[in-house]
């Protein structure tokens, strides 16, 4: 241990005692058991379904409540509680226009705020007295300190505590402390959050998602490739760029960019009006159906001029990198202009509601002076936008591709493989790479380019854009992307995207065993938690696969796939009990919450029951304490045993 470091170590411990004390805390914390880690996935944008899946803890809160009142609660009063603590401040103002006088409202207050008094007692039960304060509203820590430890056991301080109740009420504070405390109850039953990708994209919230994560109090965060397209943006990338405005303009989402953003889109509007025209294809996938007409021709241009961008970007990027394999998707090299038709794969298609009006036939890949002007202006206020900027180095610190955490590896898309189960792999700079190795390389690319937005072609930039698109990609997993196919070719074979073995391989336990061994992870005790693919309930796809390995997370929150999967997403629990999968159904509004007490749970499943109960020693939190009770002892050693 160097002497330096101890030396700095005995700033913050300066006496034996100190130490001795310290390492008796952190030695009886390995001992509590595990806290619940709550696992969500592919949230594109729907922000009031994913707050309202935060609140109440996938069912964790309504679940307390049960156990603790079953005896002496209704099931309505179960919901009043539980709602109460999802929304506390909306509830209380419902309930507060029911009573008819204020000794009728205070007889509420006193009997509230003791039943949340009891149960933030019972959801703390396996943390300590420190972690339960640094929880706590700071404003009311002494009073809810005072609430949360009296005993009836003695008649001395009966009056004390009636007085703090008579206090709260008449100073005022009663509904105050009891917002406080529902947000402590709903940061109590979840210790842990992990959002396994795709937050952007879809949805028309990304950014309040994104707020809420940057002020929850544990949270980590494994990329995407939607994720992955805004950091390529905010990196430098205009092919990414292209890609987001595209997808935004797709799902009449450009509010996000232009309002929430700051991101000015007239220019690109005026390109838009001057070169192209109304085009069916290209208009916007509005979930009200209510836009003028107008509107969407006026989206339906924007999509276009940027697509083709988009399209123009791709190319000198194919070129440029062999190693990616793309040759067959330079597609607009591939057009017979003439004839409105194009061979892909030795098969030719006839193309419709084409928009190829800025496209030079000799050089294709070049970009007209104003669409350079255009993207480079849009690249310039995409990097100077605080608000994006704040968003993106908030993902960069809590994310990477993958993650192996208790046990477990988290990771949005697949690990590549071939039909016999072996990794693929991929020559990036002379070195042949695969499995764990290429996705450490596909990071340290994405670090390394968001290190450097001022770069916009280095290999590093290109690399972000794979990783959206390349068939080797562990966040996209397919062997091409069709979008030009999807827009120009009527024929559905042509927009058939393959999958890489690992999506049906993943069914074998024998695959993913071979995987976690892979990543230096427990066959026999770990699991793979994926999002990325909905899982199709509704046609009897399960969510657990390979007997228990593979959990799937992605249900979906996005209205966009929910026809097709019958359901409003999956989410897991983790508690030192073990694994439970959660089904929801589609969440129609705060309101309805509020005013029926009706909730978006469906069918907990059963994963993985723990036969021995999990402690905190036995996860990364107990491995970072153990290292901290191990330097603290050398402490001793050091400075204290003579």
């Amino acid at each position: 241990m160097d002497t330096k470091l101890l030396d700095l170590l005995a700033e913050k411990y300066d006496s034996e005692e100190k130490v001795v004390t310290e390492i008796i805390k952190l030695e009886a914390i390995l001992n509590l058991p595990k806290g619940t880690e709550h696992f969500v996935s592919d949230l594109h944008g729907e922000y009031q379904a994913f707050q309202h899946v935060l609140r109440n803890g996938s069912g964790n809160v309504k679940e307390k409540i049960k156990d603790l009142f079953k005896d002496e609660f209704s099931e309505k009063e179960i919901d009043e509680l539980a709602t109460l603590v999802y929304y506390p401040e909306e509830k209380l103002q419902l309930v507060k226009d029911h009573f008819n006088n204020d000794q009728e409202l205070n007889e509420w207050y006193g009997e509230t705020i003791e039943h949340m008094i009891k149960l933030i007692s019972f959801a703390s039960f396996k943390y300590t007295r420190s972690k339960l304060r640094k929880a706590l509203p700071k404003q009311f820590v002494y009073i809810i300190e005072e609430l949360l430890y009296k005993t009836e056991e003695f008649t001395n301080k009966k009056k004390y505590y009636s007085k703090i109740y008579q206090q709260i009420i008449s100073l005022g504070q009663a509904d105050k402390l009891i917002i406080g405390l529902a947000y402590t109850t709903q940061r109590l039953v979840v210790d842990h959050l992990h959002v396994v990708g795709d937050i952007y994209d879809r949805g028309p919230e990304p950014d309040k998602i994104m707020d809420a994560l940057i002020n929850y109090h544990s949270v980590d965060i494994q990329w995407g490739n939607h994720d992955v397209l805004w950091i390529g943006a905010f990196a430098g990338s205009k092919v990414c760029l292209a890609n987001i405005i595209r997808i935004c303009a797709r799902y009449d989402n450009l509010d996000i960019i232009e309002d929430v953003y700051g991101i000015n889109l007239r220019p690109l509007l005026n390109l838009a009006e001057k070169y192209y025209d109304s085009n069916p294809v290209f208009m916007p996938k509005s979930s009200t159906n209510a836009l003028p007409e107008n509107e969407k021709i006026q989206i339906s241009k924007i999509h276009q001029a940027i697509a083709m961008i988009q399209f123009k970007l791709e190319m000198p990027i194919i070129k440029r990198r062999p190693n990616f394999n793309m040759s067959e998707r330079l597609l607009l090299e591939k057009l017979d202009y003439d004839k409105k038709q194009i061979t892909i794969h030795g098969k030719t298609y006839p193309l419709e509601n084409t928009c190829f009006a800025t496209v030079n036939q000799e050089q294709p890949d070049q970009l007209l002076e104003e669409e350079r002007e255009v993207i480079d202006k849009l690249l310039f206020s995409v990097q100077h936008s605080e608000k994006l900027a704040r968003h993106m180095k908030f993902l960069m610190k809590k994310g990477s591709l993958y993650l192996k955490y208790n046990g477990n590896l988290l990771i949005h898309g697949c690990i590549p493989i071939d039909e016999h189960g072996k990794m693929e792999k991929m020559t990036i700079e002379n070195k042949t790479l695969a499995g764990r190795d290429l996705l450490d390389v596909f990071e340290q690319y994405l670090r390394e380019a968001f290190a450097h937005p001022e770069k916009t072609d280095d290999l590093a930039t290109d690399m972000v854009w794979y990783l959206w698109t390349g068939e080797y990609s562990s966040l996209f997993g397919k062997r091409e992307m069709t979008t030009f196919e999807r827009y120009f070719i009527k024929d559905k074979e042509a927009h058939v995207e393959k999958k890489n073995p690992y999506y049906y391989l993943r069914e074998k336990e024998e695959t993913c065993r071979q995987i976690l061994k892979e990543f230096d992870l427990n066959p026999d005790q770990g699991h793979i938690i994926n999002g990325h693919t909905p899982v199709k309930e509704i046609s009897g796809e399960n969510p657990v696969k390979a007997n228990g390995k593979m959990i799937v997370i992605d249900g979906s929150f996005s209205k966009a796939y929910q026809s097709a999967t019958g359901i409003a997403g999956y989410t897991l629990l983790y508690n030192s009990y073990g694994m439970q999968l959660v089904a929801h159904k589609l969440f129609h509004s705060k309101e309805d919450v509020l005013q029926n007490g009706t909730d978006v749970l469906s069918v907990k499943r059963l994963v993985d029951k723990e036969l021995v109960r999990k402690k905190i020693l036995e996860t990364n939190v107990g491995e970072s304490l153990l290292q901290e009770v191990s330097m603290l002892k050398k402490l001793m050693e050091y400075r204290y045993i003579k």
